[in-house]
């Protein structure tokens, strides 16, 4: 299929990214406007009442600090998922947003995990390895644009920082890094060039000896 065809700036692109952004900043407005606190609604690792976070964990914050961090990053790399990506964009956002959040509470330490930076960091990996495992050149370079405004990222998937659930940032990691081969002959891929046979291939056989066809 041609490159063209299905890099088409649709709707989704830009709706998407806005309509999640905006969604967690109403959560967090309802929180301090109400005087609510949806902290206990993350991940709780390993406990039933704690596996409802694992569906509602990617719209809690717990501070201003923390909504701005992820607010950018997730609309740039959710824009970059629906363009380059699109036909498996849902599937990435939805199911692996799923999975980022049960491997969080499969793994992750006694403590409430909230927060869309395991969304972040599905997204930053499966954007950057996508674009490397297909080595198409427009997707590459993605990757390579990625690594360049992201690349620190990679640390905290390690705990290197109190306060932080590093467990979430890895498992967003791991699946993402997983979807990307699981979804590597999805939408566009590098073709390899089909040369074409012109009249002067003719006078020459299979072996490449010079073979004419005979004129009677």
């Amino acid at each position: 299929m041609n490159d063209d065809n299905q890099l088409k700036v649709s709707k989704s692109v830009f709706l998407i990214p806005t309509l999640y952004v905006l969604s967690i900043w109403l959560i967090y407005w309802i929180e301090i406007t109400f005087g609510y606190n949806f902290n206990k609604l993350g991940v709780f690792p390993r406990t039933l009442s704690g596996f409802k976070g694992v569906f509602l964990t990617h719209f809690i914050h717990s501070d201003t600090s923390h909504l701005f961090n992820n607010s950018i990053p997730l609309f740039v790399l959710l824009s970059c998922l629906f363009y380059f990506y699109n036909n498996v964009a849902y599937k990435v956002l939805l199911i692996g947003g799923f999975f980022t959040g049960f491997l969080t509470w499969i793994i992750a330490r006694d403590a409430y995990h909230i927060g869309a930076s395991g969304i972040v960091y599905l997204l930053f990996s499966f954007v950057f390895f996508s674009g490397i495992i297909k080595k198409h050149y427009r997707l590459v370079a993605v990757s390579l644009i990625i690594i360049f405004l992201y690349g620190s990222m990679i640390w905290y998937v390690l705990p290197i920082k109190d306060g932080v659930s590093w467990e979430g940032h890895l498992s967003g990691f791991l699946v993402g890094f997983l979807f990307s081969l699981f979804y590597r002959k999805k939408g566009i891929t590098r073709q390899e060039y089909q040369f074409s046979k012109t009249d002067f291939d003719l006078l020459f056989d299979e072996d490449g000896n010079f073979n004419p066809p005979q004129i009677e």
